[in-house]
C-alpha cells in the first residue's frame, strides 16, 4: 500500500535551495533574494546536522525542533524569529509544490505572533545626537566621505542604496538638487525598483558640502560600467558596506571623544553605541514630521507609504503630537 511518502520525489536540501532562489530571482529584488538566501542558510545547516538529507523526511516536528533551534542558536529578537520562520513556511510551501513535501506541511510552520509593539523597530537617530555628530564632522572632518555619507542621509532621509546609487551627474549643485536612479543592471539598485526614482530638494549646507567633496575629496575614477560614481575608492563605486561602516564610525559616541560604555575603541569591531543607516532615517523622517513638515511631503520625500511611514518610522511621542495638534488649532 502506497503512503504519501511514496509519491514525494526526492530533494536535497540544499539542491531544494538552490531552486527555490533560482525561482525568486524571477519575481523578486535581488536585495529579498539574499535575504531568503541567509535565512534559508541557517535551516539547510540545521538539516545536515540533523542527517536530513532528502526532504521527503521533513516532518512537522522538525519543523517545530528547527524552531527552538534557531532561537537557541542565534538568540533572535521575536520579530526576527518570525521573519526567519516567515521564510521558512514560504519555502516550504514552495517545496509542497516540487512534491518533495506533503503539499501541506507548510501549514505546520509556527510563527511567533507579535504585538504591534514589538513590530515596530524602536532604534532611532535622535535629532540632538544627529546635530552633535554634524558639528563634530563640520568641525573636524569637514568635506570628508564620513561627513558627506553623514550628513546626506540625514538631511535626505534616503536609504543606503540611494546614497550608493547617487553619480556626479545625478547631482544639480546650482539647483540644489539630486536624482535618485534605479540602475539595476548596472549594480545600483533602489529598494522600490522604478517607483523609488525621485528628485530631491537639498539644503545649500548639503550643496556646499557635496560641492566640496567632489572637488577635494572625492577620488577622480569611474566604475567598471564607465560611471562617475559620488562616492568612489580606488577601485570604483565604494560598496554599501562601506558607506555602513562609516555610518557606525561616525555614530559612535567615542568617535567625538564622548563616553562609550562597552566599546573597546579598535577599529576591528563596531562599537556598540553606534547605529546603522537605518536608524539614521528613522530619525530623519521622525524629525521632519517634528518640524511640522506635511505628512504627505515628508512621504514623497522619504519614498514611503502613509501606512508604512506611520507604523514603522513616526516616532512622535503622543505628546508632541498633541502640542502640533494644538498649534494648528490656536490659528483657527
Amino acid at each position: 500500500m502506497k503512503t504519501e511518502h511514496d509519491e514525494l520525489d526526492p530533494l536535497e536540501p540544499g539542491r531544494a535551495q538552490e531552486l527555490y532562489l533560482k525561482q525568486k530571482e524571477m519575481d523578486a529584488s535581488k536585495k529579498t533574494v539574499q535575504s531568503h538566501k541567509y535565512r534559508l542558510n541557517a535551516f539547510i545547516r540545521w538539516c545536515d546536522e540533523n542527517n536530513i538529507d532528502n526532504l521527503n523526511d521533513l516532518t512537522g516536528r522538525n519543523l517545530q525542533e528547527y524552531r527552538l533551534w534557531r532561537q537557541d542558536d542565534a538568540d533572535l529578537k521575536k520579530i526576527t524569529l518570525t521573519q526567519q520562520m516567515s521564510t521558512i513556511r514560504v519555502f516550504i510551501k514552495w517545496c509542497g509544490s516540487m512534491e518533495a513535501v506533503p503539499a501541506d506541511l507548510y501549514e505546520k510552520v509556527m510563527i511567533p505572533r507579535v504585538t504591534p509593539e514589538e513590530e515596530r523597530s524602536e532604534e532611532m537617530l535622535e535629532a540632538e545626537t544627529a546635530e552633535a555628530i554634524r558639528e563634530h564632522l563640520m568641525r573636524y572632518h569637514y568635506a570628508s566621505f564620513e561627513q558627506t555619507v553623514f550628513v546626506l542621509l540625514w538631511e535626505t532621509g534616503m536609504r543606503l542604496g540611494g546614497a550608493h546609487s547617487l553619480d556626479i551627474g545625478d547631482i544639480d549643485i546650482k539647483n540644489r538638487r539630486l536624482e535618485l536612479v534605479h540602475r539595476p543592471e548596472q549594480g545600483t539598485e533602489l529598494k522600490n525598483g522604478g517607483a523609488g526614482e525621485r528628485p530631491i530638494a537639498i539644503t545649500e549646507g548639503l550643496a556646499e558640502i557635496l560641492q566640496d567633496f567632489i572637488e577635494n575629496t572625492r577620488k577622480k575614477i569611474t566604475d567598471e560600467y564607465g560611471r562617475t560614481p559620488l562616492f568612489t575608492s580606488s577601485r570604483g563605486r565604494r560598496s554599501r558596506s562601506s558607506l555602513r561602516r562609516a555610518v557606525y564610525r561616525v555614530t559612535a559616541p567615542c568617535f567625538r571623544n564622548e563616553p562609550c560604555p562597552g566599546c573597546t575603541g579598535t577599529d576591528d569591531k563596531k562599537c556598540p553605541e553606534a547605529v546603522s543607516p537605518h536608524p539614521i532615517r528613522r530619525g530623519s523622517i521622525t524629525h521632519f514630521l517634528t518640524k511640522d513638515i506635511p505628512t504627505e511631503v515628508v512621504s514623497d520625500r522619504m519614498n514611503v507609504s502613509r501606512d508604512v511611514l506611520d507604523k514603522h518610522y513616526d516616532r512622535r511621542s503622543e505628546e508632541v503630537k498633541l502640542e502640533q495638534r494644538r498649534g494648528y488649532l490656536d490659528n483657527i
